[in-house]
């Protein structure tokens, strides 16, 4: 259980009406209310598992929350990322966030950090918080999460979502394993599919991310049996819940033998390391306008999409070639390495390592259109 530092605090008789509903459980009561005013809990991400948790987590009261996000609202995510609306598409996250926040419990007092969390500035923005709830969805920050949480000595609520199913737990707490013992290794990179390219049902990070809120609050409260040492597999499809035990492992690097005393660079951990400059200067870019002005023109360039056909199917470019990441390799047989080839995807990630892939194959003249698909409904329609 999380022992938080007790500290005189009242409630007010806006919140003691607001909150009436929790007095009357025996394990909550005003002291209970009055603990979870005390606390601050740092959600990183806003997105499927962030939304649900930071709703929740404002409505039952913590005193403090915080988010990291450095995205903008994307309409293709509104189906499971509710905390925001129509409305505030292209929005950064954490100003959207903000307004429903706040109109959720206007008692709640918000910290945002809109930023990357990387191995620089983990420790300095997670430093502080009683708990930490991982609503990340790529496996570099939740290395990062996980170790920074080992280090700092602060409870990990874990989720994570893929199609129809879900995970979670709670790492780093003292006596509990941490996210290394039961991923000792990230998988190969590309192995698997981001929720673009994957799918994911709207209502499952829902689930899982109001699972991450349920154990945040018992931590907060010290209440209940938490998730440690045991990992919840969800599946929606079957509705069914497994628990599995996860021990800790006594020759893990970070919370067994100690032997990892820093943050390291997650990016290279996990196989997908950032472009150095260099191969940044050796791809070109185009935007999405000057990609519709080709088209328009009739410029002879062979345009790929290499979007999953799911993605293909709910709206493309018209003129352009689906070719999914996964099968690019296989389709270049018989194809003009000195025609101009236009890479595209969902928001310029994946064709970047698409680009990457044609250079090393000897097409002589790849451009990435930046921005992907998100830009394009953005600039042209």
């Amino acid at each position: 259980m999380l022992a938080l530092v007790s500290a005189d605090i009242e409630l007010s008789e806006l919140e003691r009406a607001r909150y009436g509903r929790h007095f009357t459980l025996p394990q909550v009561g005003v002291e209970g209310q009055r603990q979870l005013k005390r606390s601050r809990v740092l959600i990183i991400g806003a997105g499927g598992l962030g939304s649900p948790a930071a709703l929740f987590l404002a409505g039952a009261g913590v005193g403090t929350l915080g988010l990291v996000d450095f995205d903008v609202v994307d309409a293709t995510n509104l189906h499971r990322q509710l905390l925001h609306g129509t409305r505030d598409v292209g929005r950064p996250k954490l100003a959207s966030a903000r307004d429903r926040l706040h109109d959720v419990n206007p008692h709640v007092q918000l910290e945002l950090h809109e930023t990357r969390l990387t191995s620089a500035n983990a420790l300095e923005i997670m430093r502080g918080y009683d708990v930490i709830l991982d609503g990340t969805d790529n496996f570099a920050t939740r290395y990062l999460v996980n170790d920074a949480c080992v280090l700092l000595g602060t409870p990990n609520v874990y989720g994570s979502i893929f199609r129809f199913e879900g995970q979670a737990s709670v790492f780093a707490t003292p006596d509990g394993p941490c996210y290394r013992c039961l991923y000792p290794e990230p998988p190969p990179p590309g192995s698997v599919p981001s929720c673009a390219e994957g799918g994911v049902l709207g209502v499952l990070p829902g689930l899982v991310g109001t699972l991450q809120a349920t154990e945040a609050i018992k931590l907060c409260l010290g209440i209940g049996t938490s998730l440690a040492g045991r990992l919840l597999l969800i599946d929606a499809l079957g509705m069914q819940f497994h628990t599995v035990r996860i021990n800790r492992d006594p020759s893990c690097p970070m919370c067994g033998t100690r032997t990892m005393r820093a943050l390291i660079d997650y990016d290279a951990f996990c196989g997908t390391p950032a472009p150095s400059v260099g191969a940044e200067a050796e791809i070109a870019t185009l935007t999405p306008r000057e990609v519709a002005a080709k088209l328009q023109r009739g410029d002879a360039f062979a345009l790929i999409d290499v979007r999953e056909l799911a993605e293909w199917e709910a709206g493309h470019v018209a003129g352009a070639e689906l070719v999914p990441l996964g099968t690019l390799a296989g389709a270049l047989d018989g194809r003009d390495r000195s025609r101009e080839v236009v890479v595209m995807c969902h928001s310029g990630v994946r064709s970047a390592r698409a680009a990457r892939q044609l250079l090393d194959a000897g097409f002589e003249r790849v451009a990435n259109m930046a921005g992907g698909m998100v830009r394009w409904r953005e600039e042209v329609g």
